[in-house]
């Protein structure tokens, strides 16, 4: 009995050399010895490093140093790996757990994760500059070269840890760069770079073909254009940077930095052409999202509201700034190569769908932030020194360094003809009163004053005119409904502001309402909460965004209805009535205007 059981035990210690000697075999592309341990774990680390040297390109095995691979029950219980020198160490439990459904592979997800750790160490990938760019530790303006400590891309990460720190978004990524095949089509710029500091092709696996276009939510407030939209970079022939002219408010000083993006009408050849197709453009505006009734400015200079990245209908922006807010614009172009511009636009897209900043008007304000976009999304930019924490002086700094082309705004009339200048409608008010005046005598010297008239003594005046005063007064008209509207707003906001009013209450619950409807849609990545996924939504996702946005939308809409029928009966008399003869003087004009046309003399 004795002499089989000392068989046994040489039997047995035959069988672990044997596995020794079979682990070191499949593992023999790979610089990795296990450390020795039982029969079983010795199996599943062979197993293991086979799969690592079956997905690990044969450049980076070459580059690795000669490792040693434990395998512990000493690592805490939500640690998945550990990596010293040349030491890596994987907790039994994750070794020898079974196959998980689907192609999840969490043991060589963590093998990966570690060996990233040792090239990074020799490759310095965690401290490459273009690296941090693409990743979200971006510069701070106002102290060029240093980073901000927290990365603000943390919408749609595959996993929160890679933002612990770059050594572990290294390691986070490299993971999927090797496992995942969509990765190339969630962060593609991330891809590219890694496939470059890696030194391997970046077709190293089977990929899945990406699309052209890339999603965007639009941000239209008429409903005219479907929230979730695809824009095809080879479809922008150019980018500008949009400059709103200042004012004399606190808040807009300075003007207001964005970008316009050229977009040519499906079936046109990109071309200058383009730029007449004004109903494709698109303005990325990054802006505080005011997710409260009652702006505040000390949580404007704070950094208390959400900064978004925009995606608006070129014709509302003009309207809003030009008709409104009667700020000038000035769209002056950027001097980007085609492949310059593909890649802005992919990195808008990423910032759209991952980034969740904080708006501070004096730290991260609509500069900053344009900047930051010019800077990570094309490498020639960042070297040009375009920091700045005003929309004035980004635009200075973009003419010096002959990125900014402003010789196309020194003809005027040129320029407004070519899309280039878009004019403050207040001087545009004034010609047309003019025009008005110079027929029936107008009781106003200027067309402020006849603005500031009581809209029942305009009345009589706009059924006395030709065709063309007639036309005028229509339009003038229609800039006093807009001004009375603001003025209704504010007068609603003070009172929605006021407690112990129930109707106050109401309305106000109807315009939380209302807020948080368009706090998802100026925020994508909450359209595709709990569905899996990370980066640049596919597909699938986006079937499920784009439904979830058009139901989205379709309530704000009629939620913002509600809201306007309510906060129509809350407005003081006076001004309800008001409003109600400037939309009867309106209709009645506009009504006069089409029987003109028609060669009623008599009406």
């Amino acid at each position: 009995m004795s002499r089989v059981r000392r068989t046994g035990a040489g039997c047995r210690v035959l069988s672990i050399l044997a596995l020794l000697l079979a682990v070191q075999v499949h593992a023999a592309a790979l610089p990795i010895m296990p450390a020795p341990t039982d029969a079983a774990t010795h199996a599943a680390v062979g197993a293991l490093l086979e799969r690592a040297g079956d997905v690990l390109p044969s450049a980076l095995q070459a580059q690795l140093p000669p490792l040693r691979l434990e395998v512990v029950d000493t690592l805490p219980a939500h640690v998945q790996g550990r990596q010293h020198a040349h030491r890596i160490r994987l907790p039994r439990r994750l070794v020898l757990a079974p196959a998980a459904d689907g192609d999840a592979d969490p043991a060589l997800a963590a093998l990966l994760h570690e060996i990233a750790h040792v090239l990074d160490a020799r490759l310095r990938l965690s401290r490459d500059p273009r690296l941090l760019d693409l990743a979200g530790w971006q510069l701070r303006p106002r102290r060029f070269g240093l980073r901000n400590a927290d990365n603000p891309l943390r919408d749609r990460s595959p996993d929160p840890y890679e933002l612990h720190s770059p050594a572990e978004f290294v390691a986070v990524n490299f993971e999927h760069f090797l496992l995942d095949p969509d990765y190339r089509c969630r962060r593609p710029a991330l891809h590219r770079h890694l496939a470059m500091r890696l030194g391997v092709d970046s077709e190293h696996a089977p990929l899945r073909p990406c699309a052209d276009a890339l999603p965007f939510v639009t941000a239209s407030e008429h409903g005219d254009h479907p929230p979730l939209d695809a824009l095809d970079p080879a479809r922008v022939h150019a980018v500008e940077y949009l400059f709103a002219e200042p004012t004399h408010a606190p808040m807009s000083r300075w003007g207001h930095s964005m970008l316009r993006l050229v977009v040519c009408a499906p079936g046109r050849t990109p071309g200058p052409d383009c730029r007449f197709d004004l109903a494709h453009h698109r303005v990325l505006s990054f802006r505080a999202f005011v997710d409260d009734v009652q702006i505040s400015s000390w949580r404007g200079l704070t950094g208390h509201y959400p900064s978004r990245l925009f995606v608006l209908p070129l014709s509302q922006v003009v309207e809003e700034y030009t008709q409104v807010e009667l700020r000038g614009l000035r769209a002056v172009p950027l001097r980007l190569q085609q492949a310059e511009i593909a890649a802005l636009i992919e990195r808008a897209a990423q910032l759209h769908w991952n980034y969740d900043g904080r708006y501070s008007f004096l730290g991260n304000n609509c500069a900053t932030e344009t900047f930051k976009l010019l800077h990570d999304a094309v490498p020639r930019l960042a070297s040009a020194r375009l920091a700045a924490i005003t929309p004035s002086g980004l635009l200075r700094k973009l003419e010096r360094r002959g990125i900014a082309d402003a010789s196309v705004l020194a003809d005027r009339d040129n320029a407004i003809r070519h899309g280039h200048l878009f004019p403050a409608a207040d001087a545009h008010y004034q010609a047309l009163f003019d025009v008005a005046d110079g027929m029936l005598e107008l009781p106003a010297r200027d067309a402020r004053a006849w603005l500031a008239l009581e809209a029942g003594t305009r009345t009589p005046w706009l059924q006395r005119g030709d065709l063309r005063s007639t036309a005028a007064l229509l339009v003038l008209e229609e800039a006093a409904l807009r001004r009375a509207e603001l003025r209704a707003r504010d007068a609603l906001k003070h009172r929605l502001l006021r407690t112990g009013d129930a109707d106050a209450a109401a309305a106000r619950d109807l315009a939380e309402e209302v807020l948080a409807a368009e706090g998802v849609l100026v925020r994508p990545a909450m359209l595709l909460a709990r569905v899996p996924g990370y980066g640049l939504p596919q597909a699938e996702e986006l079937t499920v965004a784009g439904e979830r946005a058009a139901a989205l939308d379709s309530a704000r809409r009629e939620r913002s209805g509600d809201l306007h029928a309510r906060a129509q009966a809350m407005l003081p008399t006076a001004l309800a009535d008001e409003l109600a003869v400037i939309r009867a003087n309106v209709g009645g004009t506009a009504a006069r205007l089409r029987r003109l046309s028609t060669g009623d003399a008599a009406s």
